[in-house]
């Protein structure tokens, strides 16, 4: 007899990358700001650690599994703490530094190349073969994403000479991120999701602990303030840790060419915070953009949901 509860959960997998995804832009516009002033890898490496720490705690009874992996699974997640976690993170980052955060035209548009990055990397990796149809639906999705961000008007790339070097360091995050969602989907596959998320945490946080070693970046530990102290666990609780929690569950039961599309409610969500709390009004070609993008991601959802079954 078919388990219907479980058929349900699948159909409603890439609701769960959108709400992983939708936290991300949470914490962009909301919870990131507040720790600008502090070194990135020293970032990366609290935030990493932290999000370990109380994942061993609420993920104590799958720790064991950890003996049940095998090594190329085991380096799956290495690779996915350093092209997402490390590279990815640290490179937005200071793509987002370079243009001061005022003039984020070149970055974010750099980062609607994600998508078909992700999809390229899992036709040739994962032998993915998604029907014709979709790559319609996934253009439709990233020129909604386009206009929800610039409307009618070109990007203005005007930044100056550090134009070349943001748009060096957005590509890199691009990449990283794209990378680290095919590296995923391909670790995830005889792995739990619960044991994915203290993974990639996990590494990361080694991997950032010898990263801020090595460039003197701890020594500005004790510059943290209280508030910064409560961002960090405010990221840790909402959109750090169960973030990836969300994303993994559903990445686990859709291929990574949906869940990049789906990782679109990124920039959606930031675009709306950004309208909402700092009253960046939105024009009417933009919100044309964001309802092609959210008919977009629905399209692509309902075609894995028709290919699972």
């Amino acid at each position: 007899m078919p388990d219907t509860q479980n058929d349900n959960f699948s159909r409603l997998a890439p609701l769960f990358v959108v709400l992983g995804a939708s936290l991300w832009g949470i914490d962009g516009i909301l919870l990131r700001p507040s720790l600008y002033g502090l070194p990135v890898p020293l970032v990366v490496f609290v935030e990493s650690s932290l999000i370990t720490v109380i994942l061993s705690v609420f993920l104590f009874k799958y720790l064991p599994e950890i003996k049940t992996l095998n090594a190329t699974q085991l380096w799956g997640f290495v690779g996915v703490a350093l092209f997402g976690g490390v590279i990815g993170t640290m490179s937005i980052t200071k793509a987002l530094f370079f243009v001061n955060f005022v003039n984020l035209s070149i970055v974010i548009l750099i980062q609607k190349l994600q998508p078909v990055i992700a999809i390229t990397l899992a036709a040739i990796f994962l032998k993915e073969r998604p029907p014709r149809v979709f790559y319609l639906w996934a253009g439709v999705a990233i020129f909604g994403a386009y206009l929800m961000t610039f409307g009618i008007n070109s990007p203005n790339l005007s930044t100056g000479d550090k134009t070349m070097v943001a748009a060096f360091f957005a590509l890199l995050a691009a990449t990283g991120f794209a990378s680290s969602t095919v590296l995923s989907k391909y670790s995830l596959t005889n792995t739990s999701f619960q044991m994915g998320t203290y993974l990639r945490f996990s590494f990361t946080a080694i991997l950032m602990s010898i990263i801020a070693l090595s460039t003197g970046d701890l020594q500005h530990f004790g510059s943290i303030t209280s508030q910064q102290v409560m961002i960090f666990f405010l990221i840790a609780l909402t959109t750090g840790g169960p973030a990836i929690f969300l994303y993994y569950y559903g990445l686990k039961k859709i291929t990574a060419s949906t869940a990049t599309i789906c990782e679109l409610a990124f920039p959606l969500t930031a675009v709306i915070l950004e309208y909402v709390y700092h009253g960046h009004i939105l024009g009417p070609v933009q919100w044309i953009g964001v309802a092609i993008l959210f008919a977009g991601i629905l399209k692509v959802s309902g075609l894995q949901t028709r290919q699972g079954n």
